[in-house]
């Protein structure tokens, strides 16, 4: 059922609540990967044009596949771009976007709602073995787990890697419990050594995918790195030029030809989807420890280009033509209606799905998905894109500590002249800057009905 809401049907997380057709009896359900960097930035790969970061296996991947060119994160922080990955839906429409804490903390007692259906538990209903190897951040306690959200497995570090007095020294780490890894819903371990830890995700992931090559199967493998504090192993401990943070990447590359040499071994490569992205842009303020949002303005926790817009690359031999590049308009919401699709799970229509089904864009059938975007910061709408143009309401300079600022008259831009979000032209264009500022506040009368909640979310 779509959705009447008038906006929603201009909006690039419409049309999601159609039930897709199961694929045809005949057709094998096709194996999913997906590969979640952790605060890597739009400029951080070969194949998005690093100067001296070496990635030979996503740059192949790219070339054997499809790279998009605006691809979004669901928010520019960890916990709501996480959920809005999980459930194909914006993050306010689950709660997990806080306006006081917009991530959760070791201290945090909530997580993703048990009323959330996430890619694991759709495909989990139509026999797909589902594992989650990584940083799962969306709840580390019973009933936010991996194992309550679908997951049959999982092994990795709860929340960020920082969130402990011995990797930080930061006002409120030293309150916080050291760093567990968990197995399932057990702490196996605290304090591991997260110089190993790409490494024996890596380890569990290739287990996964050796012990479950006769039936489908859906791997989540959410990175910890390269969030600060970088680790990298020995074999990758000062090789790169790019220095400590490009021994980090430079290891998840090594880790995803891991993956892609598994799945050639076995024979299961032209029966798998594997797409690769991040979750948010770079952490800037912590310079050299922090990644490259390359022309992008701005980074992690921003509502600038740099921080929502991420590297992309899917790989399907067969199914996916070889070197695409795509500039469609798209985001993380939209793997989850493209998993059930593929996978011939029923999307519910009890609930508004904001993604759409990609498979068009990358089997090279379409050259669009989205015309708009919303860009959030905790629950309050701070910029939104229609086509070429994206207005901004109200920006803000994370971390550094300079305060969010409203606009008046709105900032608006023309990403596809400058991506780089430069050059203000509301003074020349007044009649595009009203229609956006209409599309907007529509938009949100649209997901709350409340008015006085519109005041601080829209100025």
């Amino acid at each position: 059922m779509r959705t009447a809401i008038g906006i929603l049907s201009l909006l690039l997380l419409i049309g999601g609540c159609d039930a897709p057709s199961p694929i045809q009896s005949s057709q094998k359900q096709p194996n999913i990967i997906i590969i979640f960097a952790d605060d890597l930035g739009y400029g951080d790969l070969g194949t998005y044009g690093h100067p001296s970061i070496r990635t030979p296996h996503l740059d192949q991947m790219a070339a054997n596949g499809i790279k998009m060119t605006q691809f979004y994160a669901a928010a520019s922080v960890c916990t709501p771009s996480r959920a809005g990955l999980m459930t194909g839906r914006l993050p306010i429409r689950s709660g997990m976007c806080s306006a006081k804490r917009r991530v959760l903390f070791p201290d945090s007692d909530g997580g993703l709602p048990a009323s959330e259906i996430t890619i694991a538990k759709g495909l989990k209903s139509v026999g797909y073995a589902t594992a989650c190897v990584g940083k799962w951040h969306l709840g580390h306690n019973h009933p936010y787990l991996p194992t309550d959200h679908g997951f049959d497995e999982y092994f990795g570090i709860p929340y960020s890697n920082d969130m402990s007095p011995r990797e930080n020294d930061w006002k409120g780490a030293q309150h916080f419990p050291s760093i567990p890894l968990m197995e399932g819903d057990s702490v196996v371990e605290t304090r591991p050594d997260q110089a190993k830890l790409t490494q024996r995700y890596t380890e569990k992931a290739l287990d996964f995918i050796s012990r479950n090559q006769s039936k489908p199967f859906f791997l989540y493998f959410p990175h910890t790195f390269p969030h600060v504090p970088l680790y990298a192993n020995e074999s990758f401990a000062g090789k790169s030029l790019r220095g400590l943070y490009g021994d980090v990447v430079e290891e998840i590359d090594w880790s995803v030809g891991q993956i892609i040499a598994k799945l050639e071994e076995l024979g299961l490569s032209e029966n798998t989807l594997v797409v690769f992205t991040s979750d948010n842009g770079p952490w800037l303020v912590m310079k050299e420890k922090g990644g490259s949002a390359g022309l992008l303005r701005q980074g992690k926790g921003s509502s600038w280009e740099g921080g929502q817009r991420e590297p992309f690359v899917a790989q399907w031999p067969g199914v996916i033509p070889a070197g695409k590049t795509s500039s469609a308009i798209a985001s993380t919401m939209d793997l989850l209606p493209t998993c059930f699709t593929l996978a011939g799970a029923a999307l519910p229509n009890d609930r508004v799905y904001d993604g759409r089904d990609l498979m068009p864009v990358l089997k090279g059938e379409s050259e669009t998905l989205h015309e708009d975007f919303p860009y959030f910061l905790g629950d309050e709408l701070f910029a939104y894109r229609q086509g070429p143009w994206k207005i901004h309401f109200k920006t803000l300079t994370p971390y550094i500590g300079e305060p969010k600022v409203a606009h008046d008259p709105p900032l608006l831009y023309h990403l596809e002249h400058d991506p780089s979000e430069q050059h203000n032209l509301a003074a020349d264009h007044p009649e595009i800057l009203k229609e956006l500022k209409l599309k907007a506040m529509s938009f949100l009368s649209s997901i709350d009905s409340v008015p006085s909640q519109l005041e601080k979310r829209l100025p």
